[in-house]
């Protein structure tokens, strides 16, 4: 494995997970911020070690594996987070929902490899557009400052949920054919 600076940023966001959920737990006024804030540096790994691997050249096998691993494994544990905050069924359902969407995804990128068709689930702009929506919506109801910063995190989220859905039957759609195969394996 060569270690490039986009798999060392992969890997501090991993390694920022723990500290991530440390700091939501804490009992200091300044937890939010900092728990926050992780998240944001987290994500801000996320766009740079994409944005270099391509303009550095320097695109692995490991890094294709362990970028969307971090990512997923970050979000998922914000999502957690969140629902722990809230204790409600109107945070608990979209989170869920996103979790769920990630591993049917996820499954179905990996299915369609092994068809060699993996091309045809390829990353739409209806993905980047709800990524985009649900870590705003994270950041802001990780943080929540003021009552407006908490509502307007609500709205996002409900944004991405919605997008999420949209974006699964892109997805699925685009496996439909081979999905209904009757073919044995």
């Amino acid at each position: 494995m060569r270690l490039t600076i986009p798999n060392i940023l992969s890997f501090i966001r991993l390694v920022l997970i723990p500290f991530f959920v440390i700091a939501f737990y804490l009992p200091y006024e300044w937890a939010p911020f900092a728990t926050a804030l992780i998240f944001f540096i987290a994500g801000v790994t996320d766009w740079f070690d994409g944005y270099l691997a391509r303009k550095l050249n320097q695109t692995t096998r490991f890094g294709a594996f362990i970028d969307p691993v971090a990512d997923k494994v970050m979000v998922a544990t914000a999502l957690v987070l969140v629902v722990e905050h809230y204790h409600s069924l109107w945070v608990t359902i979209p989170a869920v929902t996103m979790i769920g969407r990630e591993i049917i995804i996820s499954a179905l990128r990996e299915w369609m490899a092994e068809l060699g068709k993996r091309s045809s689930v390829a990353v739409s702009w209806v993905g980047k557009v709800k990524t985009a929506s649900q870590m705003l919506a994270l950041l802001l109801l990780l943080w929540h400052p003021h009552e407006w910063v908490v509502w307007f995190g609500f709205a996002a989220l409900y944004v991405a949920t919605v997008l999420t859905y949209w974006s699964m039957y892109i997805y699925i759609r685009a496996a439909k054919d081979d999905l209904l195969n009757s073919e044995h394996l």
